[in-house]
């Protein structure tokens, strides 16, 4: 089947989940971060993250570049940065016949993607000119107007800006996301990617694909129908106005998009309540908000990859336990048997958690899904059994 637009059609889809999973593969537990940019790409919006340093941020950004094949600007900002440093510096030779023309050869003019650290601590006279490039894609210098390559700008702060002057930019982001550090189930993970890393360096892409198919994709978004959850997205932005969570005109209108993308992602052209999540990258404003939103959204949608996401968590939580009790080569003391104890209630407890979700979601991959954490569980708590057993 294709779609209508010529040129257009699902097998552009296929591509999707191999490019998403072709993003996050060298990095551990970043998939959510993945889903973010790549948002952010099919919709030509902007995105920011925030988190502390270290977090694969821009090692995230490169990555997309690679796979898109598109030019990468990328630049860490304090407030003595320099016009120059970004836009490129003035050519001298012009200059001297009366002409102010800046070279913009691999700066961030001539940028499909760029990334910008620290953003918020830019002086005014580049953070003004950002907002011109992020808004109308023109850089303005002086007496010259040029139109700039910018697909997508991706920001970096270790905060939320507060000071006034730099809400205009902060809500240039139609994206929003908080980056955590990794939970330390995922630690054994990291440590073996990392020492990877630093021995042979990133692998390059195994999946790339041209700017033009992204341009087609990004032309999808237009093709997808809101029929079936626009009452439920009206009522989601009351609930989460009514919780201090407010969204300008701007970002509902803009939110289409980006739930669009998501209907794409997932090989859609029709939204679901699915999708309706993304408004966890949209509607929070404070590093508060995160965790605020995800909460409204997790209680007002009860979807197949609310349930999905939290299995996979349980899942991966579960391997690392097994791990744990079987590094204790026997109960050899009242504490380790005190300790096997209390994680057998604990798993017990999450048991019930995941018999609930089966009780709540009639979905198949769901109730599957759960059903295999069930099984993990049980010959978990049964391992537990026989370990004090054997004392």
């Amino acid at each position: 089947m294709r779609s209508n637009n010529q040129g257009v059609g699902r097998e552009d889809l296929s591509i999707l989940q191999k490019i998403l999973n072709e993003l996050s593969k060298p990095f551990v537990g970043r998939e959510e971060e993945a889903r973010v940019i790549l948002l952010a790409l099919l919709t030509k919006e902007h995105a920011v993250l925030i988190g502390e340093p270290g977090t694969a941020k821009s090692a995230l950004i490169r990555r997309a570049a690679q796979i898109l094949k598109m030019k990468c600007f990328t630049y860490l900002l304090t407030k003595y940065t320099e016009p120059a440093e970004l836009f490129g510096p003035l050519d001298i030779n012009a200059l001297k016949d009366g002409k102010y023309v800046r070279i913009t050869s691999n700066k961030l003019p001539e940028a499909e993607i760029a990334f910008l650290d620290e953003i918020f601590k830019a002086n005014s006279a580049i953070l003004n000119t950002l907002l011109t490039i992020m808004n109308e894609r023109l850089f303005y210098d002086g007496y010259t107007e040029i139109r700039v390559a910018l697909w997508s700008l991706f920001g970096a702060s270790n905060e939320v800006p507060q000071e006034p002057e730099l809400e205009a930019l902060y809500d240039r982001f139609l994206l929003r996301h908080y980056v955590k550090p990794l939970q330390d189930e995922l630690w054994k993970q990291l440590l073996k990617k990392a020492w990877d890393i630093e021995r042979f360096g990133y692998q390059p892409p195994e999946v790339t694909i041209d700017k033009s198919v992204l341009e087609r994709l990004h032309k999808m978004l237009f093709e997808v129908s809101f029929s079936a959850v626009e009452t439920k997205l009206l009522k989601v932005f009351s609930v989460l106005e009514s919780k201090n969570i407010h969204l300008t005109d701007r970002r509902k209108g803009k939110a289409l998009k980006v739930i669009a993308a998501n209907a794409i992602l997932n090989g859609r052209f029709q939204a679901s309540e699915e999708d309706l999540m993304v408004l966890k990258f949209i509607a929070p404003h404070d590093i508060d908000d995160f965790e605020k939103v995800n909460i409204i959204l997790s209680e007002e949608l009860r979807t197949p990859y609310k349930y999905l996401r939290e299995l996979e968590d349980i899942a991966v939580s579960i391997k690392e336990v097994g791990n744990y009790i079987a590094s204790f080569p026997s109960v050899n003391s009242r504490f380790v048997e005190y300790r096997l104890l209390e994680i057998y209630r604990d798993l017990e407890s999450t048991r019930d958690r995941v018999l609930s979700m089966m009780r709540e979601s009639s979905d198949e991959k769901v109730q599957k899904k759960a059903m295999e954490v069930v099984e993990q569980i049980n010959d978990l708590l049964e391992k537990i059994k026989k370990k004090i057993e054997g004392r």
